[in-house]
């Protein structure tokens, strides 16, 4: 077999841009170099045109509408805008959210900012697996609860939650709902019209776009989600995000979700086994290994790996062929524990040890049966030690 290292198992920090979107940017970083807010000449007419069908065909792949979509430069922003911009909006009618202990920073740390504002939050403690119930929701609930965020799919442990249920209830309770799909969208079908998602956030460089691009889809229909803006200075985005569109990257969004969501089914599939292969052996071969997360309900993609009395500060240097983390990007600087795994009372021994490898559409057979014997070997001379 013929492989290049490091093998690249980090997919859920980011992906590689895709031929194929590299391809339809080009033009927006060359010769179509305008401002799609140009509106006095040719230049700015070709860039408006392309945000305008990019934006149709986002909107057209989530379940949503055109004028839903709100661009942003990524996910935290999104989801920035969404929590930041309904507490202002909405702090009339309430001042409560609720929301998952487990959620990325990007919401966290948004959460932690309004409260110094005024604003309450309830953090739902998750099941040893990372799920939570409808009841713990329902709960939670208050005359002043004004909008209820939770992970579509947890960038650690790829726990999916159940959206749609968790849609309908905040519908019937008549308060919004926020999801950050940044790792759900591009690798799970989403329909935020059916799901009663009214906020959604995400970043194209998750599933092959570039970096530095994102998209808020803030619900239009009736009632209408009231939005107060982060940023002002020129009423872009129908006044919801001002600032100069990033036409390139924006294109090459579009472009890449719909080039993943085309073959989604299959791909899906082959991650599975991919996957399935990989923790079989790894779980057999070494004492102590464990999995973290549900064991079906979570993305196909992506695996959390406890290695027992091996601290993952030790042994990711020590698999210098391979690309993993332990846990966020975002947060990977940090010798802190996983506050994901922290809680879902993952023991300390294993919170400490964990890994988290994540495969995706350019991962190879290959490559994941070299790795797997790469890590058992590895761990087991260290355990030996």
């Amino acid at each position: 077999m013929s492989l290049n290292f490091p093998i690249y198992l980090d997919y859920n920090a980011t992906t590689p841009l895709a031929a194929e979107v590299l391809e339809a940017m080009m033009p927006y970083l060359t010769s179509q170099f305008g401002n799609a807010s140009s509106r006095t000449h040719l230049f700015g007419w070709k860039a408006l045109e392309a945000v305008d069908l990019a934006r149709i065909e986002i909107a057209s792949l989530i379940g949503g509408s055109e004028k839903e979509i709100v661009f942003t430069s990524g996910a935290t922003e999104a989801n920035n805008l969404a929590i930041k911009g309904v507490y202002e909006s909405y702090k009339s009618k309430g001042n409560h959210f609720i929301t998952l202990q487990t959620e990325h920073k990007a919401i966290l740390d948004t959460f932690k900012h309004i409260e110094s504002w005024g604003a309450k939050v309830t953090y739902l403690k998750p099941s040893s697996d990372g799920l939570i119930t409808l009841d713990q929701i329902e709960d939670a609930i208050r005359p002043e609860t004004i909008m209820a965020s939770f992970m579509y799919a947890n960038n650690e442990t790829g726990v999916v939650l159940p959206i749609k249920k968790i849609g309908d209830l905040c519908r019937e309770k008549d308060i919004l709902f926020h999801t950050d799909a940044t790792q759900a969208v591009g690798k799970i079908p989403i329909d935020v019209s059916n799901e009663n998602i009214d906020l959604m956030s995400f970043s194209g460089h998750k599933f092959y776009g570039p970096k530095g691009i994102g998209c808020l889809y803030v619900n239009r229909k009736e009632p209408a989600v009231k939005l107060t803006p982060l940023l002002d200075g020129g009423n872009h985005e129908r006044g919801f995000r001002s600032g100069t569109l990033n036409v390139p990257g924006i294109v090459g969004m579009a472009k890449a979700l719909g080039l993943v969501l085309n073959d989604l089914s299959d791909e899906n599939s082959r991650l599975l086994n991919l996957r399935n292969s990989f923790e079989n052996k790894i779980l057999s071969s070494i004492v102590g290994a464990t999995l973290n997360g549900h064991v079906h309900h979570r993305l196909n993609h992506v695996s959390n790996i406890s290695f027992g009395e091996l601290n993952s500060e030790f042994l990711i240097p020590n698999l210098v062929k391979i690309a993993v983390s332990s846990g966020s990007a975002c947060t990977s600087a940090s010798l802190e524990p996983s506050h994901v795994l922290k809680a879902m009372n993952v023991s300390d021994e294993s919170l400490y040890s964990s890994i988290r490898f994540s495969m995706g559409r350019y991962t190879t057979s290959d490559e994941i049966e070299y790795s797997t014997n790469y890590i058992i070997d590895i761990v087991n001379k260290l355990k030996s030690w």
